[in-house]
Formats: C-alpha cells, structure tokens, sequence
C-alpha cells in the first residue's frame, strides 16, 4: 500500500486477561480513499473489456467493476499495516494471529476504526533445576551385538523350503482360516493363503501358539479371547477360529560369506570390514538413544519446574498441524481420508505440551545465550551424513535447502539446551547392556 494511514490519538490496549489483548485504531477515511483511487487508476491502464480498448475502459466503469475488490484489499492492507506498527511500537508479543473486527464508534465519518483481539506471549518462570535427577545410560557395542545383527539381517535374507514337519518357530506357513463370533463370521476373521512366520509376533499369541505342532493339511479349531484393548467390537470377546495348514516352510539363512558382505554394500566382499561397518552403524544408533532418553529427561525436568500460561492461539495451531500430520500418516498407510475429521480432542494434551515445551526452550535458550554455532550445525551434519554411502553428497543435500538446515539448528539448540541443565541437575551413569537401551526383546 502506497498511502501511510496514522493512527493518532490511539487508545491504550485493553487488558482482557493475562494474555489476551484489545486494541482499537482508526484509519483515516481520506488515506483509505486515496489508495482505493490508486489502484483503480492502475488497473484502468490495462483493463480489459468488451467494446473497449485495452486501457481506454472509462474509469468508472472500472471503478463498479473492481470497486468491492480493491476496497476489501486495501482495508485488509491498511489494518494489517496500522496494527503491525502498533504493536511494534508498543513493543507486544503477539502469539497466532489476531481478530479484527469493526468497532461500533457510531458517528467517525472522517476514520475507518476497528478493534483486534490478539494473545500475547506470557511470561515463563523458571525454577531451579537443582536436585532433579539425570540418569545418563551407558553400553558398549562389541561383538555380541554385531552377532546379533548379523542374526537380523540373515533372517531378513533367508529363504524358504517345503519340509514334511511340524510347524515350529521361524517357519513360514501359508494356512486358510475363518473367525466366527456367536457362530457367525465376523469383518476381518478370515483370509486364503495367508502368510504368517511364526515368532515374528504379527499376529495374537494364541493364533501362533495354535498353529505350532501343526503339518501340512492339518486343520484344527480352536477358540480365541481377544484382548480388552483390541478394536472396540472384538475387545475381551471370545471367538472360534478355523484354521486349514497348506505350507510349512522352513527358513534357509544365507552364509555369512563374501557375496552376504557384497549384499551389505562392502563392495569388495571383506567380511572383516563388513563387521567393522555394522559396529560402526551401531555406536550410531546407540548414541542416538542415550541422546534421546537423557534429553526427554532434562525436557521432563524443565517441564517440571517452569510455570507460565499457555496462548490459545498458540495450542489450537499445534492442533491444526497434529491434524494434518495424523491425517498424512493414514493416508501413508493406504487408507483413504476423504473428508475424514478428526477430533480435536484427541491432540490437545500432546499439543499443549508442545507448545509448552517450546515456550520453555525459547526462554532458556534466549535468556542464556544458547544459540545453535555454525560449526554444531555442520558437526551435527555430517555426523548424519556418516551412514551414508556418499558423506559429502549428503551433506551438501542439507545445505542446499533451508528449511533441512533450520531442523538440524533446532536439533542442535536442544542438545545446547541439555548440555546446560545437566550442569544444574544430579547426574548420574548407570551401565547397561546394548539391548536394554535400545529397548530390544529377543526371542
């Protein structure tokens, strides 16, 4: 907008509650006029319109055609312009997005006045840290752990073959089955060759401890109490299920050799290197985890003692965006979302603790001086562009857009954000074995 609206004699801000604010202005109702002229003037020069010239539209008819539009543009404009410098000039937080709304003065031929309602950003206290305790977990990669792996990835890799044997753990059967609830098929309780590997835990329990012992051909009824916390029509209720063997087959696992290493991506087939790359990949992983798990403690513990109010605003965007995310999450998975609203409900303690969280780490960071260095980003960079094939490729992936790099620098201002608390909090080192951190359960 072109024409400066001033906005003198402006009333103080309205204090409603402890964040949310009123403001009312005024636009002067000649400026407002004189853009409005303006920018039909310049539409007037290119205008186009039946029996016209382009550019010889006579401007009042310009002026009916484009009038309601270019009016509504420039009072948002003019609002938007006389707010923001308010606001700064008064030098107010606002937290989300205002409400503007005419305001009702009655006889202001001479100005446009309107009021905004709008949250401001709240004070956040902060207690002491001190006495909270810090557990940081510590393990060791060695070569039961690569073992372990190499397990994983030769059971990810194996084939199978038809044996004439019972069905045991590992194996991959193909069986037909039929579920029926009150002796009457339910939605779901049945499939034709259907494949299951025992042990792997795909389905309940007690389906895969039927089917042990079984042999091809075999078929065998049996009944089935569903958990009370399965889906709402089958929770806690008890069931018959049929279930017809056709295949038993039994795993193959591939020789830890030279063309194994190859299919790992050593391309030379060294089997030494091969280990040395999985130990490699796992001190990764491992220290990821203990990155994790100490940090959710010192959020825990700042969440914890930190006291300050949360802007609506603020908590029904993070809503929006949990929505959103949820949404893109089923469709990821095949189903179809057409229309599909979710329940706010469901998102606002996850979203208020979000919000919180991030308020809380704006404060620490900002009140001691914590800010993401160019040398952590790219430390942090690289470290992420270790594990794969081409470091440098990667690393120039994350330099070339913005909004990667923006990520890294909040991942980096938490590890700060830690790396501070923990000198406040009662830490302590307790050892414990690889899986036990990484939360794996072996079968």
């Amino acid at each position: 907008m072109q024409a400066q609206a001033t906005t003198s004699n402006l009333p103080s801000t309205t204090v409603v509650n402890k964040l949310e604010r009123n403001l009312t202005l005024s636009l002067p109702a000649v400026d407002v006029e004189s853009e409005i002229t303006s920018r039909l003037k310049h539409i007037a020069r290119t205008a186009k319109m039946p029996g016209f010239r382009p550019g010889k539209v006579p401007f009042n008819i310009v002026a009916n055609q484009y009038g309601y539009q270019v009016r509504q543009e420039v009072m948002s404009d003019a609002v938007q312009k006389t707010f923001a410098d308010e606001v700064n000039k008064q030098q107010l937080r606002v937290a989300g997005y205002p409400r503007f709304a005419p305001a009702n003065t009655g006889d202001a031929a001479d100005k446009f006045e309107f009021t905004a309602s709008f949250e401001v950003y709240p004070e956040v206290s902060m207690g002491a840290l001190a006495g909270k305790k810090l557990e940081k977990p510590t393990a060791t990669v060695g070569d039961a752990e690569v073992d372990n792996t190499l397990d994983t990835l030769r059971k990810q890799r194996a084939t199978h073959d038809k044996v004439d044997r019972a069905a045991e753990n590992g194996d991959f059967l193909v069986v037909d089955f039929v579920g029926k609830l009150d002796g009457e098929p339910f939605k779901g309780g049945d499939a034709q060759n259907f494949g299951i590997v025992l042990g792997e835990g795909r389905m309940l329990p007690d389906f895969e401890a039927a089917l042990m012992g079984m042999k091809g051909a075999d078929t065998k009824t049996f009944d089935l109490t569903f958990p009370a916390d399965y889906q709402v029509e089958l929770a806690g209720k008890t069931v018959q299920f049929t279930v017809t063997l056709k295949v038993v087959n039994a795993p193959k696992l591939p020789e830890i050799d030279a063309e194994f290493a190859k299919s790992l991506g050593v391309l030379d087939g060294d089997i030494a290197k091969m280990r040395e790359e999985i130990k490699a990949n796992l001190e990764r992983e491992l220290k990821k985890r203990i990155q994790t798990k100490t940090k959710d403690q010192v959020m825990a513990a700042l969440m914890d003692v930190a006291t300050l109010d949360l802007p609506r605003a603020l908590v029904d965007a993070e809503i929006g965006r949990l929505q959103e995310q949820a949404v893109q999450d089923l469709q990821a998975r095949g189903m179809t979302t057409k229309d599909l609203q979710l329940p706010a409900e469901l998102f606002i303690e996850r979203a208020e603790q979000r919000v919180k969280l991030g308020l809380i780490l704006n404060e620490v960071v900002k009140k001691n001086e914590l800010k993401a260095t160019p040398a952590q980003i790219r430390t942090v960079v690289e470290e992420h562009a270790e594990s794969f094939e081409d470091p440098q490729q990667m690393v120039r992936w994350y330099y070339n857009d913005a909004q990667r790099l923006q990520e890294v620098e909040g991942m980096v201002l938490e590890d700060n954000v830690v790396e501070w608390a923990a000198k406040s909090m009662d830490v302590s080192t307790v050892t414990k074995t690889f899986d036990e951190i990484m939360e794996i359960v072996r079968k």
